[in-house]
């Protein structure tokens, strides 16, 4: 008879075997999945005999994080900010340094419960919106994303959370032929240089759409159109955030001053790599 406790020793064993980074953590939300246990449980009933049925099912979860396949991709869903979104397969995997772009507006806004509108451009599952929406409760956000596999998830998400009602997702490329302005401008676009795609994890490389990471020749061909796009799309002192790949920040601020933003910052992630650039329009104050 197997005990919670000896599959998890196993299964976390067998992770490390695998090369993955977090196997306890993993192990953790898989077992709890896969045997319908809360996170108490997973504490309590460390003795708790569990089925021949049931430790396959959870060892068939473990075979396929071991193959590093991410745990969100395996469960159909990831944590993000306050939030629980559902992935599919042309939706980037949320990750906690795009929390970064959120805390990054959310500091350079004085009212809460100011009536903003907000742009995702890139908007895939819709973490950054949603997360915004969340903690600005007179907000209004879009959300924008070239593939409509993304602009679904984002929707349902949107659903998923409660936020239907102040949130709007529509298939585009990037801001081209958007009409109105916006208050706020977030975007966490593909910005892997191409050549190095190849060098990603395999939970990156073979689960994450393409289209999501690949940022040209020098990973910045986006933040130029985006950027190019701006000076139209926000409103007099209006807020743009953009999250940024390790290296790029100064590169991405430098195209953000020559359209004449202003207050430009560099904001670091937890792991202190410049992940975020916020910069804000100079023709009036902001937001």
């Amino acid at each position: 008879m197997t005990t919670l406790n000896t599959l998890r020793r196993h299964a976390e064993s067998r992770l490390r075997e695998a090369g993955v980074d977090t196997p306890e953590l993993d192990v953790r939300y898989l077992l709890e999945d896969a045997l319908g246990l809360t996170r108490m449980d997973f504490i309590a009933k460390s003795e708790q005999i569990i089925s021949e049925t049931d430790a396959a099912r959870a060892l068939a979860l473990i075979e396929r994080r071991a193959a590093r396949e991410p745990v969100g991709r395996i469960l159909g869903h990831r944590e993000f900010w306050t939030l629980d979104l559902a992935l599919n397969p042309d939706t980037l995997e949320p990750r906690p340094d795009t929390e970064t772009v959120v805390d990054a507006v959310l500091a350079a806004i004085p009212d809460k419960e100011a009536a903003l509108d907000l742009i995702d451009l890139g908007t895939g599952t819709g973490c950054i919106l949603l997360a915004l929406l969340a903690e600005l409760p007179n907000a209004r956000g879009l959300g924008v994303d070239l593939s409509p596999l993304a602009v679904e998830a984002a929707t349902g998400n949107a659903r998923r959370n409660g936020l239907e009602a102040r949130a709007r997702f529509q298939t585009g490329d990037w801001a081209y032929g958007i009409k109105d302005r916006f208050d706020i401008v977030v975007s966490n676009p593909p910005y892997i240089p191409s050549a190095d795609i190849a060098t990603l994890a395999p939970e990156v490389r073979e689960h994450d759409p393409l289209r999501a990471l690949d940022g040209g020749a020098d990973g910045l061909v986006p933040y130029r159109i985006i950027a190019a796009q701006l000076p139209g799309l926000l409103t007099p002192g209006g807020l743009v955030v953009f999250e940024v790949g390790q290296g790029q920040a100064e590169d991405v601020a430098a195209l953000l001053d020559g359209q004449g933003f202003v207050e430009t910052t560099l904001l670091r992630d937890l792991g202190g790599v410049e992940r975020c650039v916020r910069a804000r329009n100079a023709r009036a104050s902001g937001p």
